[in-house]
């Protein structure tokens, strides 16, 4: 690897040891840094809530879960999920104070559980995300597709407008992180304007069960599909745990990642517990499950049609899109910098840990999402309507494979950060300081792998596939593959290049120790 001619060279050069960080000390300071400053709590809180998608999960989400899972007190679910996330995000905001690290998820194992941990969990954070965004495009060019169809009258294959959403992505990352923080933030503000609308419209005008609050009844959270039911919800959470990936381009981040943390759980919680009450007071509590059944992800606009009328109706059907897009360029900006911090730190080759020109984004890791990402798309368009002549078979499959994989690698990565805080600060003498964040982490912990047992148990129902699949098993293998190839690599580094592996997690630590070995005579 280039990690460790770069350090040999370093050492013999100056007459000292390399430092930890020799691997790119060639590079230019502002190549290896992302750019403090660009985004305040408004840019930082528009960009990660901007990756939960509302629109798409009150349409698409919340209409999956009371037809597959027929619980109706899915708003409740987003109650108690809420709390579990709250609960998480106390050790991971207090984590957050003390490691500014893109790399985020991966470097708080590094930080707390050692650099092997560390490269498994960037591995997985790398597939993961990466899964969610293929995931997403899927979606999108099938409702773009079906857009044209409807108001068009022009039949256009789905991976189309999905490649053409790969290259406009790919080239908004390249631009500042505050130009697209506006760009994600209005796309936000829209889409959840018209849910809001919607909620008005359905608390104004109920089903004939009137205003009734049963979903919250715990009553409603017994049966066999309850556990499913918490992963397509946890799910629909994804996103507000990327703040500390912006950590570094923030001006404040030990003040403005934990507070944006939590005001984006406290949104998505109240704000997904307030719509999916809305979809059952307008279809009635005993008239949810049978409606989401019949009319799937199209329940949010039958229910539109009738209270707010065709216009508001065919508006929500683009906003729907515009928030996917929003998502999709939410989930690319993070990829790229996780990619980034990896090259920084060794995990990647070194080209990735560098920012690009005045706009300081991390560009090689950009191309690198936007490259795969154009390649999953194509392989899927080539299966298109083949054998099973269904075209909408490989865009469902890409949406519903890559989705859950991704959801099951976040919920794993939050488990695994929650342990790794209660180390973190066991380790230096602070558990009994922060012994109330420590209990919170722990119950988070156990929390998520309970849920992350019920998501493997329960794939081949996520994925809508019998329980004879390959699939059941084989999808979830990517995540463990992934941890295996990241712990392989781990232990390679620590074995072979103690440099280099002596850098994971450190982050922007490792480049000013760099600094003041290169200033010191």
């Amino acid at each position: 690897m280039t990690t460790g001619s770069s350090s040999t060279s370093s050492s013999s050069n100056t007459g000292r040891p390399a430092t930890a960080g020799g691997a790119i000390s060639t590079f230019k300071g502002q190549e290896r840094a992302l750019h403090a400053g660009r985004l305040g709590t408004g840019g930082l809180l528009l960009s990660v809530l901007a990756a939960t998608a509302p629109l798409m999960v009150v349409a698409g989400v919340m209409p999956t879960t009371f037809a597959v899972m027929g619980i109706v007190g899915q708003p409740l679910l987003f109650v108690i999920l809420g709390v579990v996330l709250v609960l998480f995000s106390v050790g991971y905001a207090e984590m957050s104070r003390h490691v500014h690290n893109a790399g985020a998820f991966y470097a708080y194992v590094a930080r707390g559980l050692g650099g092997t941990a560390g490269a498994g969990a960037a591995a997985v954070a790398l597939v993961a995300y990466s899964a969610l965004q293929f995931g997403i495009y899927g979606i999108f060019g099938f409702e773009v597709s079906g857009l044209f169809a409807t108001y068009a009258h022009v039949e256009v294959a789905w991976w189309i407008p999905a490649l053409i959403a790969v290259l406009a992505v790919g080239a908004l990352s390249w631009l500042k992180i505050d130009v697209n923080a506006l760009v994600l933030g209005v796309l936000l503000v829209v889409e959840v304007a018209l849910v809001v609308i919607f909620d008005i419209a359905a608390v104004a005008d109920p089903a004939k069960e009137g205003l009734s609050l049963h979903a919250f009844n715990p009553d409603t959270l017994t049966g066999a599909g309850v556990g499913t039911a918490l992963c397509f919800c946890i799910a629909a959470f994804t996103g507000f745990e990327q703040a500390p990936v912006y950590a570094e381009e923030t001006s404040r981040p030990h003040i403005l990642v934990p507070r944006v943390m939590f005001l984006a759980i406290g949104f998505v919680a109240v704000f997904f517990a307030l719509s999916s009450w809305a979809l059952t007071v307008a279809a009635g509590p005993s008239g949810i499950v049978g409606a989401a059944q019949k009319q799937s992800a199209g329940l949010l606009f039958f229910l539109t049609e009738s209270r707010l009328g065709g216009a508001f109706t065919d508006v929500l059907h683009v906003l729907f899109v515009t928030g996917m897009f929003a998502a999709l360029l939410s989930f690319h900006n993070v990829v790229a910098r996780y990619a980034f911090a990896m090259g920084r730190e060794g995990l990647l080759p070194a080209a990735f840990g560098r920012t690009t020109g005045s706009s300081g984004a991390p560009g090689t890791g950009s191309l690198l999402q936007t490259g795969v990402s154009a390649i999953v798309l194509i392989a899927f368009a080539v299966t298109d309507d083949k054998p099973t002549g269904d075209p909408t078979a490989p865009v469902l499959h890409l949406f519903t494979w890559a989705g859950n994989v991704g959801a099951l690698g976040v919920i794993l990565l939050m488990a695994a950060a929650s342990v790794s805080v209660i180390v973190f600060f066991a380790r230096r003498g602070a558990a009994r300081a922060q012994a109330w964040r420590l209990v919170t982490s722990a119950i988070a912990a156990v929390a998520l792998l309970v849920i992350a047992g019920y998501t493997v148990k329960d794939f081949d129902i996520l994925v809508g596939a019998g329980p004879d699949s390959v699939l059941s098993w084989l999808l979830p293998a990517l995540v463990a593959a992934a941890l295996v190839v990241g712990l392989v690599q781990g232990l390679m580094l620590r074995s072979r290049k103690p440099e280099a592996y002596a850098r994971i997690g450190l982050g922007n630590e490792a480049f000013q120790l760099d600094k003041a070995a290169e200033s010191t005579p």
